[in-house]
C-alpha cells in the first residue's frame, strides 16, 4: 500500500532501512523519495535522528561545504556527526573508516569522490536520493563499466517513486510494487523481484502478457552489449 503522506513514507523508510541493516552485513543500500519539490535536508536530518538510537556511530554527509554548514546550523546538536564527502575522504586518509555513513544527494559530478569514499569504508553505506548515473554517458563504455562495477553493488532499502500515471514502491525485504493511477486513486498493478524498467512497467500497466517490439529490441541490445564486454 502506498503511504498517505511524506511523514508515513519516512517512517516506512526508516523501518525498511533498519530491517536491511539488521543483518549485520557491511552492505550498500539506497533510500529514495522522488517527489517534485522535495526539500531533502529536513528528510535527511529526520532519518539521522531515527538511526542514532541503534547506530550511534552514524555520520551524515553532504556533497559540499555549503550544504554541510546549513545542516549543522539546522541541527546543532548533531553537528559533530555531519560533514561533507571531502571531509570523510580526508578522515579516511588518516585512519580506517568505520560506522554507518549516510550520503545525501550524491550526483554524477561527485561520482569519483563517492566511489573513493565507499571503497575505503569498511562498514555500511546508505545513499539518500542518489543520481550517480549521467544520461550523457548512458550508452558508452564508461557507463557500462560503472553499471557493472560500483553501481551494481547497491540494493534498495526503500524507494517511493511517483509519476503522473503510476508509482513505484519498494520496502525491504519486500518486492517492488507498481501502482496504477485510476480515477479513484492508486491501485496495485504488479509486483517484481527486481526494479522494473519503463518497458516492464508499461507492459504491466497495459495488461498485455507478451512484450512488444520495444521490449524485444531492448533485450537484443542488452545481449549485444553483454557480448561486447
Amino acid at each position: 500500500m502506498l503511504p498517505a503522506d511524506l511523514h508515513t513514507a519516512e517512517a516506512e523508510a526508516l523501518g525498511a532501512l533498519q530491517a536491511a541493516l539488521a543483518g549485520g552485513s557491511k552492505g550498500r543500500w539506497t533510500v529514495e523519495f522522488r517527489f517534485e519539490g522535495l526539500r531533502l535536508l529536513p528528510v535527511a536530518l529526520r532519518l539521522l535522528e531515527g538511526l542514532i538510537a541503534e547506530r550511534p556511530e552514524v555520520r551524515l554527509l553532504f556533497p559540499d561545504a555549503g550544504a554541510t554548514a546549513l545542516a549543522r546550523r539546522n541541527a546543532p546538536a548533531q553537528a559533530e556527526r555531519i560533514g561533507s564527502f571531502s571531509d570523510q575522504r580526508r578522515l579516511q586518509q588518516e585512519k580506517p573508516s568505520q560506522g554507518l555513513l549516510l550520503l545525501v544527494g550524491a550526483s554524477q559530478p561527485e561520482y569519483e569522490l563517492v566511489e573513493a569514499v565507499c571503497g575505503s569504508h569498511g562498514d555500511t553505506v546508505v545513499l539518500l536520493n542518489p543520481s550517480l548515473e549521467d544520461a550523457a554517458i548512458g550508452i558508452g563504455s564508461v557507463a557500462r563499466q560503472r553499471r557493472k562495477g560500483f553501481l551494481a553493488g547497491w540494493q534498495a532499502a526503500y524507494a517511493l517513486l511517483p509519476k503522473s500515471d503510476r508509482a513505484l514502491r519498494c520496502a525491504y525485504p519486500g518486492e517492488w510494487e507498481l501502482y496504477r493511477l485510476d480515477p479513484d486513486g492508486f491501485r496495485l498493478a504488479s509486483r517484481f523481484e527486481q526494479k522494473p524498467d519503463a518497458e516492464q512497467q508499461d507492459l504491466a500497466l497495459s495488461g498485455r502478457e507478451e512484450a512488444g517490439l520495444g521490449s524485444n529490441l531492448r533485450a537484443l541490445g542488452q545481449m549485444i552489449e553483454d557480448l561486447q564486454n
